[in-house]
């Protein structure tokens, strides 16, 4: 059996879907999802499914909820009755836990990915840039996109797509030192376009394009950010991304990419293969995701 949420909820096995039809029992079954393994307790599941207006009935209710859930559970072949399913879904005290495997759920497999693709930033960018490309390549557009979602979905989700798009800052800046700026192109203009406050994609959005010898429309880049930084939040770009700015103006070469030797880009001795060390270090790394990213651009 499978779970999705990493887009429209699913819930399927040999291909066949088994996912519930009625909303409140999708919001109840992507909560747990999101918390599999864990605990969810009745208060939590009341305020997700009612937020400051639960009926007198709202536990009764809820308890009909969970035994619908395992009638969904008891469809699927391997599960088959509904003693089975309330192995899957048990009743724990003070609340709900969805025993799911690892292999399971699609926000497993992605974080599994995560992690792999962080740990190899440090010492490979290809193996870096494959799992989190593999990472990202899970969303089916957004998360829970199909699902009504109350106070404590919306706090998830938030985090889910804050997640998401730090990924893709880190999988972006492995390509960057890979020398791939001219795909990203196109990538990071949709970016920068959707997130117009994102000081980390414009920042690699401006050494891509300057890179691919655009640097007029680079220091645009810079001149919509500032405008829409000053604008929305009284803000000015931060000094890391002026110091950006002033790199492309001087034509710093330690903006450049190291030229490649094959298929394989130029390291020092003794580096890994796929990792990059440039002699004038990178320009622009990533930080948080949230708020105004940290962008570590050194001069």
């Amino acid at each position: 059996m499978e779970f999705s949420v990493l887009g429209p909820l699913r819930m399927y096995e040999g291909g066949k879907s088994y996912t519930p039809t009625a909303p409140k029992q999708r919001q109840l079954l992507t909560l747990l999802l999101l918390n599999a393994n864990q605990v969810v307790s009745t208060d939590t599941c009341i305020e997700e499914l009612w937020e400051n207006s639960p009926p007198n009935s709202a536990l009764s209710t809820l308890q009909s909820y969970i035994l619908q859930l395992r009638r969904s559970l008891r469809r699927v072949p391997r599960i088959g009755s509904l003693q089975a399913a309330r192995l899957i879904l048990e009743t724990r005290d003070g609340g709900y836990l969805l025993a799911v495997r690892s292999d399971e759920l699609d926000t497993n497999r992605f974080w599994s990915l995560v992690r792999e693709g962080r740990s190899a930033l440090h010492h490979d960018d290809v193996r870096a840039s494959a799992c989190l490309s593999e990472a990202l390549r899970l969303w089916q557009g957004s998360a829970l996109s199909d699902v009504q979602r109350g106070p404590v979905l919306r706090a998830l989700l938030v985090g889910l797509e804050e997640e998401r798009t730090s990924v893709q800052e880190q999988r972006i800046a492995a390509d960057l030192r890979l020398g791939r700026h001219q795909e990203l192109l196109g990538e990071l203009s949709r970016l920068t376009a959707k997130y117009p406050m994102h000081e980390g994609l414009h920042a690699q959005f401006m050494l891509a394009l300057h890179r691919t010898g655009r640097r007029t429309q680079a220091l645009e880049v810079l001149r919509r950010l500032g405008t829409v930084l000053r604008d929305e939040l009284g803000l000015d770009p931060s000094p890391r991304v002026r110091r950006l700015h002033q790199a492309i103006l001087a034509g710093d070469p330690a903006l450049d990419v190291p030229a490649r030797t094959d298929s394989v880009l130029t390291a020092e001795p003794g580096a890994p293969i796929g990792r990059r060390l440039p002699a004038g270090g990178d320009l622009v790394a990533v930080g948080a995701a949230a708020g105004r990213p940290e962008q570590l651009v050194r001069r």
